[in-house]
């Protein structure tokens, strides 16, 4: 058992952490602010090779794997989460990797890579978010084509998306809920698609989040990704790929804290010593230091485990809720630390504070990630 990073591993973070470094401290607070995406900065960390490393080097990616994106995402969520979301702007081409036919892949895939493109996932509705089997948008076949309607909500980048990969009823007189279901790519300049940016997000607030309305919006068949009917079964292996990302920004967020408060209590001083003279200050500093070892470890084994073909949906499930648990927790005692301070914008802990909690809700909501966990320990 082998728990060092490779040498390429090392570049990669060293890389991603020099890009972030570089590219997102000086202007985060103004795009928080203004609720902006970076999309110079997106084009940046495309031609740098930083978005969708897990695509194989035949589709223009680094044939890397999910492990070194995750790894990706927690060095730019270490600077800073909102523009660190940029990197979702390859989200769907999990599914088309997995389930999509060889001119679907050459077609959607090397864009993302290249910066040409934006690809979205749309599975969450007003109505449905962690009950995915209640998701009520329609995709009809009527010849060649798939008339779609409905609507969609909180989708990341769904307003700059050229393609948006879209969990639809393909049958709706079907009751079994595994079998309602397809996956289908629709492209972003067809009528009748319409994408409105939700604004005052609590974080991630350089990150654009969305409503999609779809009013008979035709698509061909072709644009089916895998199987129909089993879209399901396809939405749950996409997201033991994606809430990989989410424990790399949990633990992203978690890490930027982290320095932040450490970089505090060396320097404020209070009854004639620092911060960290103090042993109610060190004992908090340990064990946000121990979480945060913690939780890096979970993921990097569920991910490694993932890039060799061996899912454990229990251990993705248990990273999942753990790292974000640990951004909440972690951010919440930096903040503490850095008392009033830590409570004005001038300190970039405020907006670290702000957006950790999403990761405990997107991708899985953590009481949905503990009830996956009970039911692989107990059965179904």
């Amino acid at each position: 058992m082998d728990f060092t990073l490779s040498k390429e591993q090392e570049d990669i973070q060293q890389a991603a952490r020099e890009f972030a470094v570089g590219e997102f401290k000086d202007v985060a607070g103004e795009l928080d602010e203004k609720e902006e995406f970076p999309k110079d900065i997106w084009k940046k960390a495309c031609d740098l090779g930083f978005l969708g490393v897990f695509i194989p080097e035949e589709y223009e990616g680094a044939g890397f794997g999910f492990l070194e994106q995750a790894m990706i995402h927690e060095e730019f969520w270490r600077v800073d989460p909102g523009i660190g979301c940029l990197l979702l702007a390859t989200f769907g081409s999990e599914s088309v990797l997995m389930y999509g036919t060889e001119e679907q892949k050459k077609k959607y895939l090397p864009p993302l890579v290249k910066g040409e493109a934006i690809m979205a996932t749309a599975i969450t509705e007003p109505d449905a978010g962690s009950d995915v089997a209640s998701v009520a948008t329609t995709a009809i076949k009527t010849g060649d084509e798939y008339v779609i309607n409905g609507t969609k909500m909180f989708i990341t980048h769904g307003d700059y998306a050229d393609y948006i990969v879209v969990l639809c009823v393909t049958d709706p007189e079907e009751k079994n809920y595994k079998k309602r279901f397809s996956m289908i790519m629709v492209e972003t300049d067809t009528p009748g698609f319409e994408a409105t940016k939700i604004t005052g997000k609590m974080g991630i607030r350089a990150s654009n989040t969305t409503e999609l309305s779809f009013v008979d919006v035709k698509v061909p068949v072709k644009n089916l990704i895998g199987v129909e009917g089993q879209g399901f079964s396809q939405v749950m292996e996409h997201f033991n790929r994606t809430r990989l990302y989410a424990c790399g920004q949990g633990v992203g967020v978690s890490q930027g804290a982290f320095d932040m408060a450490v970089a505090h209590i060396t320097k404020r001083v209070a009854f004639g010593q620092t911060l960290s003279k103090f042993q109610g200050i060190q004992l908090r500093i340990a064990e946000m230091a121990s979480r945060i070892e913690l939780a890096r470890n979970m993921y990097y084994k569920a991910a490694w485990l993932a890039d060799n073909g061996k899912i454990d949906h229990k251990l993705v499930s248990i990273a999942k809720w753990y790292c974000g648990e640990t951004g909440v927790r972690v951010t919440d005692e930096a903040l503490q630390m850095h008392g009033g301070y830590g409570y004005i914008k001038e300190y970039d802990v405020e907006r670290f504070y702000r957006a950790a909690k999403v990761v405990e809700i997107y991708e899985g909501a953590k009481d949905i990630e503990k009830l996956i966990i009970a039911r692989e320990i107990l059965g179904r």
